[in-house]
């Protein structure tokens, strides 16, 4: 880690994170860790934080929790967000599966946010992509009625995939039969820039609870 993304971690985690493989058994409460009832959105993969930051911040009623196992991005997910101010963030460091599995209960979540998992682009790896069937019946059993599945991707077929994943799942309806329109409210980060001078066009995906 740089020495910023050091001192936010020395600053902010013991607030702020927690260790999805620390955590007691049962469900993790998120009311008492945010300190007020609000909608749960969960982000899977947040990166180096430059979009989670941003939305966090543009969603103060949401309870705004953040899945990453990249040490570096945590630490400069909470730099982002000390410098925006941001109140009603909170980071878990871990598997986003286990997580899902052990720590969240059925039916609780406002959405989960899925935007531009590792591809694995090699065919011989697209197996260890996240959006497989067992992975899409688990964000459905978790979201709350009417609650959402947004993913995004700048891989064609890793686009399609998670179009089929998700529509062969009975549990999700996809919002917009098909693509969904690009949000103006998801900022642009750099390796989506760079996507496009590549020549790959970003999907998104918007799947309800039924």
């Amino acid at each position: 880690m740089t020495v910023g993304q050091q001192r936010a971690w020395d600053e902010h985690w013991p607030r702020l994170g927690r260790t999805v493989s620390e955590l007691p058994e049962g469900p993790l409460d998120f009311t008492a860790w945010f300190g007020r009832e609000a909608p749960v959105m969960l982000e899977i993969g947040s990166g180096m934080g430059e979009t989670t930051s941003q939305l966090a911040a543009a969603a103060p009623e949401l309870n705004y929790v953040a899945a990453e196992v990249y040490d570096p991005g945590l630490g400069q997910l909470m730099l982002r967000a000390e410098n925006l101010g941001v109140k009603n963030l909170r980071l878990l460091h871990g598997d986003a599966v286990v997580l899902l599995t052990e720590h969240v209960e059925p039916e609780t979540l406002h959405g989960v946010r899925l935007f531009f998992p590792d591809p694995w682009p090699k065919k011989k790896h697209h197996k260890r992509r996240i959006v497989q069937p067992s992975f899409a019946a688990l964000v459905a059993s978790r979201l709350a009625p009417g609650g959402t599945f947004h993913l995004a991707t700048d891989w064609e077929n890793y686009a399609e995939q998670m179009l089929a994943v998700c529509s062969g799942e009975p549990a999700l309806r996809n919002r917009y039969d098909g693509w969904a329109p690009r949000p103006d409210w998801r900022p642009v980060t750099k390796f989506e820039q760079r996507a496009d001078v590549e020549g790959r066009v970003s999907h998104d995906l918007i799947f309800e609870k039924r």
